[in-house]
């Protein structure tokens, strides 16, 4: 039997018309599949498109008045992302430059100190100052302009060398990172202090009058670095002198002494620690709570001598006096002690510096730094 579907499709492909448009009919054959294809493909980017836009305005969480962060991972930071250079408001007296702490993450700091080419300023060794700024953990830098004249006056008033650290900020670096950061720094501040090569520390920084600092976050930063410190150690025994919390950031599931006890403030604080630290640690955790563990703060605070300053308006107030008063408690074997400004709310002196109120304050962290 024939098959004449064969014998017919035989045929056609010996056709002399066939062959000669064969090639012809297999171009256009491509050509349709291609385009085929590539509509598709526009599709589905524009679909992509679509959907990432949208993502792009879709919180994911908003945390005012600082930051927000959407959906797609972008992050809109409302304040705190100007900086200045070092040489920025200069103080007659002073001078500043900034270093490279580490190149792969970017840890950087600008540094402080009197200016020796002065004739009335002693060439003495001075006392070490790691300053943490503060900035609810996501903006700020070391390089703000909010900081300039408030650390130069410092450095000159005090006759103190001022290391400024410029920690990774949350969400795109979320807790523990600022403090690995700062526990870095202060690991490189020794090291450069011992035997360089940065200058400023070499042959002017004194490694037994080591102090860390901070206000507000900074301060919670300052803590947890310095109990770090006491964890992990530093080179050649290397210990830290002094630990100054101004305004510290501190929190706790519980109210302490006259804390605000109102339902929604209380939501928030424990929301937005959430956030910071990428639900990683609770409210009660000894990150944010020392009270919460307090053989653990009595073992590892690593330093001889805590200076905390509250100002009677501020939400952190209580915590602020709790600190003081539970670090007596706990047996830890240094001297703790409170300053306290009336009438004057969170971190006030950094937007009136030349207030009585401010150099007052100044004053007494300057008195803490310098005692013997």
């Amino acid at each position: 039997m024939v098959n004449h579907s064969k014998a017919g499709a035989s045929s056609i492909c010996a056709s002399p018309i066939f062959k000669k448009y064969l090639p012809l009919v297999l171009l256009l054959t491509l050509l349709y599949l291609f385009a085929k294809d590539e509509i598709s493909s526009w599709s589905s980017d524009s679909n992509f498109v679509e959907s990432s836009s949208k993502l792009d305005t879709e919180l994911e969480y908003d945390f005012p008045p600082f930051v927000r962060l959407y959906k797609s991972g972008r992050v809109e930071r409302h304040y705190g992302t100007v900086v200045v250079p070092a040489s920025a408001f200069p103080i007659p007296g002073t001078v500043s430059k900034d270093v490279i702490i580490n190149e792969k993450t970017g840890l950087a700091a600008r540094l402080y100190m009197p200016d020796f080419t002065n004739s009335t300023v002693s060439e003495e060794k001075l006392p070490i100052l790691i300053y943490i700024h503060g900035g609810a953990f996501v903006i700020q830098s070391a390089f703000a302009p909010v900081y300039q004249t408030y650390l130069k006056t410092l450095a000159l008033n005090g006759s103190i060398l001022i290391v400024s650290v410029d920690y990774r900020l949350a969400p795109e670096h979320r807790l523990p990172i600022a403090y690995d950061d700062s526990y870095e720094a202060v690991k490189w501040v020794v090291a450069n202090a011992k035997s360089g090569p940065e200058k400023y520390l070499l042959e002017h920084g004194d490694l037994s009058r080591i102090f860390v600092a901070g206000e507000s976050a900074g301060g919670n930063i300052a803590h947890n670095t310095v109990m770090q410190v006491g964890r992990e150690g530093l080179d050649d025994g290397v210990r830290i002198k002094g630990l100054v919390l101004m305004n510290p950031y501190f929190w706790g599931k519980e109210p302490v002494g006259k804390e605000n006890r109102d339902a929604a403030v209380r939501w928030r604080m424990e929301s937005t620690w959430g956030f910071v630290c990428g639900e990683k640690y609770g409210i009660d955790h000894p990150y944010v709570n020392p009270l919460s563990s307090p053989e653990e703060w009595r073992k590892q605070l690593a330093c001889d001598r805590v200076l905390v300053t509250v100002s009677e308006l501020d939400l952190f107030r209580a915590r602020g006096v709790a600190y003081v008063e539970g670090l007596k408690k706990s047996s830890w074997n240094g001297t703790a002690e409170m300053y306290e400004t009336m009438g004057e709310d969170h971190v006030y002196y950094l937007s009136k510096p030349n207030s009585d109120k401010s150099l007052k304050e100044m004053e007494y962290v300057i008195s803490f730094i310098n005692r013997p």
